[in-house]
């Protein structure tokens, strides 16, 4: 075994992140680590990665008592983590990224910058990264900034790679090539810690699994003895049945867009989204599905069409214009775009009808305190207090702020870009259920999403964008390779 634990413990303050945290890692196994948000996966590995110290517990690195007190410290033994949110620094190449705080240096200190870049480029033709040595980091996509992080893993020769939601933010095409590069690191006998929310993932990877709940290790076992519903009921502690919403007659028409163009990226868009519906859109990566979302609400200008909420043509020069006519975006990725992740949670919640609970221009705290709790309520928001840090809540809890502070404004038309991504599946549940009961309630609900699945079981109606068009719409209930068909194929 590389790597050992046993019973480990940590608390923060009044909150018991871990009770019972076991482990155990082999060399050149794939070990997925799975369990809800606030389940301790996170907490479990900064231990090993020398990030946070544990309270309690025992820990063995490659058979000896172990105990890493820094990250340095776990680097130099053979640790690396690759964390979901990027930790590179923007403004350095790829190449001086993966020799950060282990620079090539000559006589009087100076940095030997050729030849850390020749060694960052053979590393990455070795591994067939799609990567320049010379690429600077600020002008990569998210995508690429997720290799960089991977490759920077790699160049430090670890024992153990420790691997958190590395494929949330990527596309399919990128995602295989994650898959790839973990193979690879398996067959040279790499231990792999494989943190994943993406149930489809477990089978392509993973040897064996280990399910936390609560802060406790609940299961361990090779992956041939669990079916994928067995993991789902280890990590919420019950059943969760995937079972399509019910069909229900639409109402009137809320959203109406005719011959919405912009810039080649968005060709005659046309289509409508009645009362009580939820309107799918499905599509490849590139196709215009996140673009539409953002010139919907006014992020981004049109060249030409225009847009009618219940029956009045509205304006989209800006947010501000989107949210005054009724729309509302709950966008892909919520911590930079749909928070204000240093601001506490009730603020957060207050943030699209601040008009309601001001006085002379300040927010009345009194006043303020009633809607948000009522909210909370509603939203089955889980946080400390309304004052909670809005960053330090769970993904699944994030999005449900987002979601309620739209809700907070009694918004008529809903856009979600991806809305259960790096959610776990308790946490997809329950925004699938905010979801439906917004559109009972008479909202008109447009969900951008990436899981065909998810999408057959929401959707009223499937609009299936290719090269910026809308290539097909298909009724509810739509076969997946009916939806990718016309997502893929020209001449579909």
């Amino acid at each position: 075994m590389v790597l050992e634990l046993d019973r480990m413990q940590k608390r923060f303050g009044g909150v018991v992140a871990l009770r019972r945290g076991d482990l155990r890692v082999a060399a050149g196994e794939v070990h997925l680590l799975l369990g809800e948000n606030g389940a301790g996966k996170s907490t479990l590995m900064k231990i090993v990665a020398g990030m946070i110290e544990p309270d309690a517990g025992a820990m063995r690195w490659k058979s000896s008592p172990a105990r890493f007190r820094s990250p340095a410290e776990a680097q130099r033994a053979g640790v690396a983590m690759v964390h979901q949110e990027s930790l590179l620094a923007p403004h350095l190449t790829v190449a001086e990224n993966l020799w950060l705080g282990r620079e090539m240096t000559a006589r009087g200190g100076f940095l030997r910058r050729g030849t850390m870049r020749e060694a960052a480029q053979r590393l990455i033709e070795e591994h067939r990264f799609p990567l320049q040595a010379g690429w600077r980091v600020e002008r990569l996509s998210p995508a690429q900034r997720q290799m960089v992080e991977i490759c920077r893993a790699i160049a430090h020769d670890a024992s153990l790679l420790i691997f958190d939601e590395p494929t949330s933010s990527l596309p399919d095409s990128e995602t295989r090539e994650v898959f790839r590069i973990v193979r690879g690191l398996k067959e040279r006998g790499v231990a792999v810690v494989y943190i994943t929310h993406r149930m489809e993932e477990l089978r392509v990877l993973g040897n064996r699994a280990t399910v936390l709940r609560d802060g406790e290790t609940v299961f361990t076992g090779p992956m041939a003895e669990v079916t994928n519903d067995d993991l789902v009921r280890l990590m919420v502690g019950r059943e969760i049945a995937a079972e399509s919403r019910p069909a229900r007659a639409p109402g009137s028409v809320r959203l109406r867009v005719e011959n919405l163009s912009r810039g080649g990226v968005l060709r005659d868009i046309c289509f409508e989204a009645r009362a009580g519906e939820i309107v799918g859109i499905a599509g490849l990566v590139g196709a215009g599905r996140t673009e539409l979302c953002r010139a919907l609400f006014g992020v981004d200008a049109v060249d030409a069409g225009h847009v009618e909420v219940d029956g009045e043509v509205v304006r989209l020069r800006s947010p501000r214009e989107a949210v005054r006519a009724g729309i509302a975006l709950a966008p892909e990725d919520r911590q930079k775009c749909g928070l204000a992740t240093s601001r506490p949670v009730g603020d957060n919640l207050l943030l699209a009808s601040l008009e309601g609970v001001c006085r002379w221009g300040f927010v009345d705290r009194k006043r303020a305190a009633a809607p948000v709790h009522t909210l909370i309520q509603r939203m089955r928001l889980k946080a400390e207090s309304p004052a909670q840090i809005a960053g330090q809540l769970s993904g699944g809890n994030q999005q449900k702020a987002v979601i309620g502070k739209w809700v907070a404004r009694g918004a008529k038309v809903y856009l979600f870009d991806e809305p259960t991504r790096g959610i776990d599946i308790g946490a997809k549940e329950e925004v699938f259920g905010l979801m439906d009961e917004l559109a009972r309630e008479g909202a008109a609900v447009v969900m951008v999403s990436s899981e065909m699945a998810e999408l057959v079981r929401m959707a009223d109606r499937i609009l299936v964008m290719r090269q910026g068009r809308i290539a097909a719409e298909l009724p509810r209930g739509a076969a997946q390779e009916e939806i990718l068909r016309f997502a893929a194929l020209e001449n579909a």
